[in-house]
């Protein structure tokens, strides 16, 4: 997925990150997380590659802009909408700025724009992205999230997390992915897929 500045972004850091996140601040606000929704909210800021008329890193990377947007959230649920939100702030605040790219993390307040930019291939990411998603898996398969996974009646916004890991491989053959990244795109993919059709069979058979 192309993004300013002629980086790329891949789906498994931000994912990961989400997930261990959210999962500790659900563990810390003691309370229960849907993980295909934060899935899917890990990686939602980059729904603006789809929109023509919305530049990438543009308003839906905005913290103040998402933060606002969770208040009504925060009204209904109180402290169940934490981890959400930090699932979703996640990707701008450490991903992207780690490796994405400039980024004005604080607009309208502010149009500088913050980012390291070690690039998405630079070894460190790549290690960072590896370890964030050994981590994930380790504390899924402890806290039984994987089982509960196939489970979840929210599992159809998997469809979302599921499209930004096999987009790379749809939109350029050969996949121009790291290949210390590759396993965590296919297993991920696997996984949300398999959850899936899991359910879909389920709503078939009745």
């Amino acid at each position: 997925m192309k993004n300013q500045g002629g980086h790329k972004t891949y789906a498994v850091g931000h994912l990961s990150l989400g997930y261990i996140i959210s999962k500790s601040a659900s563990s810390l606000l003691k309370v229960e997380i849907d993980t295909p929704l934060i899935f899917a909210l890990s990686v939602l800021p980059d729904i603006d590659i789809l929109i023509p008329f919305l530049n990438h890193r543009g308003p839906t990377h905005f913290i103040l802009i998402i933060c606002v947007g969770f208040i009504p959230l925060f009204i209904i649920y109180g402290k169940k909408a934490v981890p959400y939100l930090a699932a979703i702030i996640q990707h701008p605040l450490l991903g992207d700025y780690l490796s994405g790219g400039k980024i004005q993390l604080f607009w309208p307040i502010s149009s500088n724009q913050y980012g390291i930019e070690l690039g998405i291939k630079n070894p460190i990411n790549v290690a960072t992205e590896t370890i964030a998603f050994t981590v994930m898996l380790l504390i899924m398969l402890k806290t039984r999230d994987l089982h509960r996974l196939f489970h979840s009646p929210n599992i159809i916004t998997l469809i979302i997390p599921t499209f930004t890991l096999v987009s790379p491989t749809l939109l350029k053959f050969p996949i121009d992915v790291p290949s210390p990244l590759i396993p965590p795109h296919i297993i991920l993919a696997t996984l949300f897929i398999s959850a899936i059709l899991a359910k879909l069979k389920i709503y078939i058979l009745g």
